[in-house]
């Protein structure tokens, strides 16, 4: 069984219930296959390294005890994104008291303006960036990005209106916009510099 080339359901079965039976080969197995992809995740929603890496250890800790409730009815990886996504929520709602909301009514420009050409992106860069955003901004752009959440369920998750959902992923999406361009724009003067 080649587990870096991804799990078969029989070979997911195989690992979930070595972890179950709190059997340290396959619970180092699941680690091992998937710490790089939940790092990623986690990298998204914290504002530092060491955020991601309390998110990360939380998150395995949750699945290795809740493992018993995987029922097969998704993905192993999509379900343990979700307890990821969770603990850093829940992280964010711990350090961050009052967030700040960026209000409906701030909208000025129009979607079509805050278009960036995906291909010309640095995936550090655009995670670095990531965490920069405002706490709210970047729960939301996260969510809404590279989760599919529609802005009801994110709404409900987070406790606002639609509208600031939605208000939240347009300064998101602005502020991006701005970091990337200005990164283009030092990278350009220190290459001709």
């Amino acid at each position: 069984m080649n587990l870096k080339q991804g799990l078969q359901l029989k070979d997911e079965k195989s690992l979930v219930n070595g972890c179950i039976n709190n059997d340290r080969f396959f619970q180092n197995q699941l680690y091992k296959i998937f710490v790089a992809r939940m790092m990623g995740v986690c990298l998204r929603y914290a504002q530092t390294r060491e955020d991601a890496e309390d998110i990360l250890q939380e998150g395995f800790m949750q699945v290795f005890c809740c493992i018993e409730q995987f029922k097969f009815k998704s993905s192993l990886e999509a379900w343990m994104k979700k307890i990821f996504i969770n603990c850093a929520l829940q992280k964010l709602r711990k350090k961050e008291n009052s967030y700040s909301f960026i209000s409906i009514h701030c909208l000025t420009e129009t979607a079509s303006t805050l278009y960036i050409e995906p291909d010309t992106i640095d995936l550090k860069k655009l995670i670095q960036c990531i965490q920069n955003l405002p706490v709210v901004s970047r729960l939301v752009f996260n969510l809404y990005v590279f989760e599919g959440f529609k802005h009801k369920e994110i709404a409900e998750m987070l406790n606002i209106s639609e509208g600031t959902s939605k208000s939240n992923l347009f300064d998101a999406r602005q502020n991006l916009k701005k970091q990337l361009i200005e990164f283009d724009i030092s990278k350009k003067t220190v290459a001709h510099g």
